[in-house]
């Protein structure tokens, strides 16, 4: 069974989804009604629609702007010209992208802005692409609770091996950073050794502390 992207119905009337949203009014959309077009610019497309450039296109007004009608023309403009791009409501909108599967465009909007959020959303569409009719908004909101769920305990077992990757990597930076303040110490000692040699004055060698306690003097 084939999936076309970009078709669906307002009713009982077939539209193209010309911009899934209109930029500032998310909640709507430029449809056209595709049986009320002429046959020069309804075949030219439907053609760009099932195309490769259709399918590819996040939206379908994409593709149209680079496809002709039998004259010439470029198909967007003439619908613009026209005035055969509807605005409407996306809820009002069902798409039908197989004779089985219906989900209204609002819908689908959140799901398609939810697939770049994680692996849930793409999930979700999954679903609904197998199922025959519209999705139970309950029962969707459910699964995802679930996932998102699964996703955080996930998150938490990754977070708790970063957290002894870094403690070993601390650990090592500071054992390096150990040896290098010795080495610093020594040279320093060299090199006041060295001064005093220079200024002819023997270097003052200084005694470690005895830790040994004296003993009390006794008359």
């Amino acid at each position: 069974m084939s999936f076309i992207r970009h078709v669906g119905k307002i009713g009982d009337r077939k539209v193209a989804v010309v911009f899934r949203q209109i930029p500032g009014e998310e909640h709507m959309c430029l449809v056209v009604y595709t049986e009320t077009l002429n046959a020069h610019i309804h075949d030219p497309l439907m053609q760009c629609i099932e195309s490769d450039i259709g399918q590819n296109s996040e939206n379908l007004a994409d593709a149209l702007n680079r496809t002709h009608t039998r004259d010439g023309k470029i198909i967007l403009q003439m619908l613009h010209y026209e005035g055969l791009l509807k605005k409407t409501q996306t809820s009002q909108v069902v798409m039908t992208p197989t004779p089985t599967t219906k989900i209204r465009l609002d819908e689908l909007n959140k799901i398609l802005t939810e697939m770049q959020m994680g692996e849930a959303a793409v999930k979700r569409l999954a679903e609904i692409d197998q199922s025959a009719g519209l999705q139970d908004p309950a029962d969707v909101a459910r699964r995802m609770r679930v996932a998102e769920t699964n996703k955080s305990q996930v998150t938490a077992t990754s977070g708790a091996l970063g957290d002894t990757e870094l403690a070993n990597n601390l650990r090592q930076q500071a054992m390096k950073m150990a040896a290098e303040a010795k080495g610093l110490l020594a040279e320093s000692d060299r090199l006041l050794k060295e001064a005093s040699q220079l200024e002819g004055v023997k270097p003052e060698t200084v005694k470690p502390k005895s830790t040994r306690s004296k003993k009390a003097v006794t008359t």
